[in-house]
């Protein structure tokens, strides 16, 4: 019986990538000149550091284009509180991995409105698609790809 497993997973080496490009950027560019601001990647998020909030502003753009240019989603930045101290301003990006309980709901109502005769089963932070026709399997490919869940979604263990 043919099935495939949905994920989400951002790739954390081309997270960095995108974080040293973004840097590159910020050393060129002239309205930051002289100003105390950087990224750094930790922990598998990144800190955006700034002396004011426009700027902290300014950075998530660059952040979020050198992400678009390594072929990472915009979706999955997810900006956290950030902290002022002064006269710096910090904010921490995470990026979502992994698809959590009510998202995996929100894809198992999706496939069963549709009604495609595959079975879909939520396992942790995955989902297993199990059908007869691999055809039925494409389907809901498609029609996870064309949801706009505010994620992005890999389908990766495709057996025949």
């Amino acid at each position: 019986m043919p099935s495939f497993d949905i994920v989400s997973e951002i790739d954390m080496v081309e997270v960095k990538n995108a974080v040293d490009n973004a840097n590159r950027e910020l050393a060129t560019r002239y309205d930051f000149r002289g100003a105390d601001a950087s990224f750094e990647f930790k922990d598998d998020a990144v800190v955006v550091s700034a002396e004011g909030d426009f700027q902290l502003q300014q950075m998530r753009d660059m952040l979020r284009g050198a992400c678009v240019k390594r072929k990472l989603p915009a979706s999955a930045m997810n900006p956290l509180d950030d902290i002022r101290s002064g006269k710096s301003h910090k904010q921490t990006i995470a990026f979502k991995q992994g698809i959590d309980q009510a998202t995996g709901k929100k894809i198992v109502k999706l496939v069963k409105d549709a009604k495609i005769k595959v079975q879909v089963s939520i396992q942790g932070e995955q989902l297993r698609v199990n059908g007869k026709k691999r055809d039925d399997l494409q389907a809901v490919m498609a029609l996870v790809k064309e949801a706009e869940l505010g994620q992005a979604f890999q389908f990766n263990n495709f057996r025949d």
